[in-house]
């Protein structure tokens, strides 16, 4: 079973721009569940690559995820048949934090514009997380900036 330990930040600036490099074009939907409650299923297209994944009911920073590569075809008739509008589009930014750690900054497009979020995967709970300046508040715990939140109830519109 996969395990994702991972911390999410809001940005202070756009510092962090200057060692990103170019990103990575995603859409990325939500079937149709209770919201809020696990499992989240997703489908994503990242590039010319796309993806189904389920994560479980997060415990602290952990989650179980699972996720598997699928044909970009499929993904895009999951997206039309089965997410509805519960759809984000993003850029994600992905480069080294040190110590073998990559940060993921995501610059969401649509209902989401405006809102920037950086993530780091841990190898545990209890590791160090490295602090650049360009780092805001901590949302690691705030169910309102999961994907799947911002899907159902965009940023802006909570604005």
């Amino acid at each position: 079973m996969g395990v994702e330990i991972e911390r999410k930040f809001l940005l202070r600036s756009d510092a962090w721009r200057a060692g990103a490099g170019e990103g990575v074009t995603m859409k990325q939907g939500y079937f149709a569940g209770v919201p809020g409650e696990s499992p989240t299923v997703r489908v994503r297209i990242a590039g010319a690559r796309a993806f189904l994944t389920i994560k479980g009911e997060p415990n602290g920073l952990a989650r179980s995820e699972f996720e598997y590569e699928i044909p970009v075809a499929d993904a895009e008739a999951m997206l039309r048949e089965f997410c509805g509008t519960r759809v984000v589009e993003k850029c994600r930014y992905t480069f080294p934090a040190g110590d073998g750690l990559f940060w993921e900054v995501d610059e969401y497009f649509g209902l989401n514009e405006g809102l920037f979020t950086a993530e780091i995967e841990l190898p545990d709970a209890d590791a160090p997380c490295p602090h650049p300046e360009w780092l805001g508040e901590e949302v690691s715990g705030n169910p309102a900036y999961t994907n799947g939140a911002l899907s159902r109830r965009p940023w802006r519109l909570r604005r």
